[in-house]
């Protein structure tokens, strides 16, 4: 049986991963646009017109179309990364460049769940962590694209967190109650201090909510863990841009992708890197 073996339970995990990341892509593309056109049907509302009664775009429906000619893509084209590479990276039909975004999150998230099973071994620790790593990869993929956090990931995210912590899954449920109330504070306060500073919002809501949900689930004490690393990883990544692709110093850069790292790091390493950095202070 697969799971009997860490290998065995791996790959099962990293198949599931390749299916997950083929799904996490529609969610990566449509759910900001889902969320657009939610926002245009309530301010049609307010204005009191008459709401579009054109079908509404969903997670499901309509089938994945080709973005620059319309064809609909068929099972056959749409496996996790076989396809990618069996297409050459175009599509079938007017052979316009399939985005290589396509079959990264697809490796990256079977990847990260093979890990996460010969990590956790089958355990509900193992299979919360599916969780929280799919939704990193979704909300890093949203944030580089639309500078957007959805709540209708990161709202959901810290209950989840906070219900799998019931029962002491990753932590008590004291420390993840702390670690979500410290979370939101920590950036809110960050937040206000630098608006009241210099007139300008250095961050969004949306990053207050994911270390929020990030304390939900892994604790108050992993936090410093994972400011002091996505900080690091935020500002070589942001001065990279600024000298390196002459990105302008005033064009915003989405902090939520190197939260979403550090808490992916956290939930492997998160006690050891804090053992060791406690080493250093003493």
């Amino acid at each position: 049986m697969p799971f009997e073996s860490p290998g065995g339970l791996a790959a099962v995990a990293g198949l599931l991963g390749l299916c997950v990341g083929s799904f996490l892509n529609v969610v990566v593309h449509r759910l900001p646009r889902i969320m657009e056109q939610e926002w245009h049907a309530q301010c049609a509302d307010l204005r009191g017109e008459t709401p579009s009664t054109a079908e509404g775009l969903s997670l499901a429906r309509p089938r994945s179309r080709c973005p620059s000619c319309g064809h609909q893509i068929t099972a056959l084209e749409n496996i996790p990364i076989i396809s990618f590479l069996h297409l050459r990276g175009r599509c079938s039909s007017c052979a316009a460049p399939i985005s290589p975004r396509y079959p990264i999150i697809e490796a990256l998230t079977a990847m990260l769940s093979a890990y996460a099973a010969w990590h956790f071994g089958p355990t509900p620790q193992g299979a919360s962590a599916f969780i929280l790593i799919w939704a990193m990869i979704a909300l890093t993929a949203i944030d580089f694209d639309t500078q957007l956090l959805p709540d209708s990931i990161t709202l959901p995210l810290l209950w989840i967190g906070l219900a799998f912590n019931l029962a002491s899954t990753h932590v008590d449920i004291s420390s993840a109650v702390i670690g979500a109330m410290v979370g939101y504070l920590t950036l809110w306060s960050v937040f206000w201090l630098f608006k009241l500073t210099t007139g300008k919002e250095g961050m969004g809501y949306g990053d207050f909510k994911l270390l929020a949900a990030l304390g939900a689930w892994l604790g108050w004490q992993m936090l410093p863990v994972i400011i002091l690393l996505s900080s690091i990883v935020g500002a070589v990544v942001g001065v990279s841009l600024i000298v390196v692709a002459r990105h302008g110093r005033n064009t915003p850069i989405p902090f939520g992708p190197y939260l979403a790292t550090a808490g992916i790091v956290a939930l492997f390493w998160g006690p050891q890197l804090t053992r060791s950095y406690l080493g250093l202070m003493a």
